[in-house]
């Protein structure tokens, strides 16, 4: 793969029970699913010219191989670690591991919810954190992803 297209190319993890979103707790998360907000977000990424692959995991061990096998494949890593953004030092250490620039995003804003969802393990390897938006969080997430790209 040639550094260019490397370049831009972003790898969008979903965390656990994010697949299924549109019907889990919808006064939370809403009504939109997992492949609606993916869809929007390729659609989001052919604008910005960036190439997005999306990955959902229920399991932290995954997450983790996943986030391994993007160092030499992306530029960049776009994740809601969902459940595990609190608990997962494996999931942090993986990120920081890797060296790629990382884009934090949440549906809810995990600061107005219960005491122990408003620590983030994940925001201090973070490039930022765009949470409380809904899916739009990750079209956020996504713009100022390909932002720090295109800068660095």
């Amino acid at each position: 793969m040639s550094s260019n297209s490397k370049k831009m190319s972003v790898l969008v993890i979903h965390g656990p029970n994010l697949n299924l979103l549109g019907t889990r707790e919808p006064e939370t998360y809403g009504t939109e699913t997992l492949a609606d907000i993916d869809a929007r977000l390729s659609k989001l990424a052919a604008e910005l010219g960036v190439d997005v692959t999306a990955e959902q995991s229920n399991g932290e061990g995954e997450i983790v191989s996943i986030i391994q096998g993007a160092r030499d494949k992306y530029a960049g890593v776009l994740i809601n670690p969902a459940a595990y953004t609190h608990t997962s030092v494996a999931i942090r250490d993986a990120l920081l591991a890797v060296g790629l620039p990382v884009v934090e995003v949440h549906l809810s804003n995990i600061h107005k919810r219960e005491e122990f969802r408003k620590r983030s393990l994940v925001s201090d390897v973070a490039v930022g954190q765009v949470t409380g938006f809904g899916s739009m969080s990750y079209e956020l997430g996504l713009r100022a992803l390909a932002a720090e790209l295109l800068r660095g």
